[in-house]
C-alpha cells in the first residue's frame, strides 16, 4: 500500500495534535488536495487534548490562524477509536474522501490509521511516511515552521530545562549529539506550532509553572489575548 499516493483534486481531514508532525502532514497535504477541517481529540474531561495535552483554546487558535473549522471529541482510551470514527463519519458527510496523518515510520500507527480510514471509507495519506525523522525535522524548521517543546520524558534522556525550547538547526544538533530522536517519535517529547507557512498569523502564548507526573514534565501554554485581526 502507498500511503503517499498524491491526493491531488482531494479533499481531505487531517488529523491534528498541534504538534509539527501533524502541522507539517497538512502544509504538505494541503499543496495537493484540500483540506476541509481537523480532527481533535480531546482527553474525557474534554479540557486538554488527547496527545499533547494542550487546551483546547490554543488548538482553536491553531486552527483559526491555519483558516480551518476543528471537529473534535473527548474520549477515554476504551473508547478513543469509536469516537475517532464517528469524527471520521461527520467529515465524509462534509465532504472528506481522505484521511491525512502526520505518522512517519511505525508500522502499528500506519495499520491503525488504515483500518479506521478504510471503516469510514477514506482513503489514507501520510505524507511524511518513511522520511528520514532528522531530515523531515529540518525540512520543518528550514520551512519556516516555529515550534515549542511543551511535554518531555525525563526517562528518555529529556530534562526539565527542554521545556519551552523552539526548534533550531542547533538544537537538533544538540539532540542528536545526546542521543535523543530529534523527531521525539519514541516519546521523548511533544511539540506545539506557533507558527509558519500555513499560519495567517502566530499564536501568542504565555508559559505557564512547569508540571510533573511521574517520568513526565509538562510546561503548560496559555492563550494571550489577540487583538482583532
Amino acid at each position: 500500500m502507498d500511503w503517499k499516493d498524491s491526493i491531488h483534486g482531494h479533499k481531505f481531514i487531517a488529523s491534528f495534535s498541534g504538534g509539527k508532525d501533524s502541522v507539517l502532514a497538512l502544509y504538505k497535504a494541503s499543496k495537493a488536495g484540500e483540506a476541509i477541517g481537523l480532527i481533535v481529540m480531546l482527553e474525557e474531561e474534554g479540557k486538554r487534548s488527547r496527545s499533547h495535552g494542550m487546551p483546547p483554546e490554543i488548538i482553536r487558535a491553531q486552527a483559526r490562524s491555519i483558516g480551518l473549522p476543528v471537529y473534535t471529541a473527548a474520549a477515554s482510551w476504551t473508547d478513543y477509536e469509536k469516537e475517532f470514527m464517528r469524527l471520521l463519519e461527520t467529515s465524509k458527510l462534509q465532504g472528506a474522501d481522505v484521511l491525512v496523518t502526520g505518522d512517519l515510520d511505525i508500522a502499528g500507527h500506519a495499520s491503525w490509521n488504515e483500518k479506521v480510514a478504510e471503516n469510514a471509507g477514506l482513503k489514507l495519506h501520510m505524507p511524511l511516511w518513511g522520511c528520514d525523522r532528522r531530515e523531515a525535522v529540518e525540512e520543518f524548521i528550514n520551512l519556516g515552521f516555529v515550534t515549542m517543546i511543551v511535554t518531555v520524558n525525563l526517562s528518555l534522556g529529556m530534562r526539565e530545562d527542554d521545556l519551552g525550547r523552539t526548534f533550531t538547526h542547533e538544537y537538533v544538533k544538540e539532540l542528536v549529539a545526546r542521543g535523543i530522536d530529534p523527531c521525539g517519535e519514541n516519546g521523548e517529547f511533544h511539540t506545539t506550532v506557533l507558527d509558519g507557512p500555513i499560519f495567517k498569523h502566530p499564536i501568542p502564548v504565555r508559559k505557564g509553572e512547569i508540571l510533573k507526573d511521574g517520568d513526565y514534565a509538562f510546561l503548560p501554554l496559555e492563550l494571550e489575548q489577540m487583538n482583532d485581526r
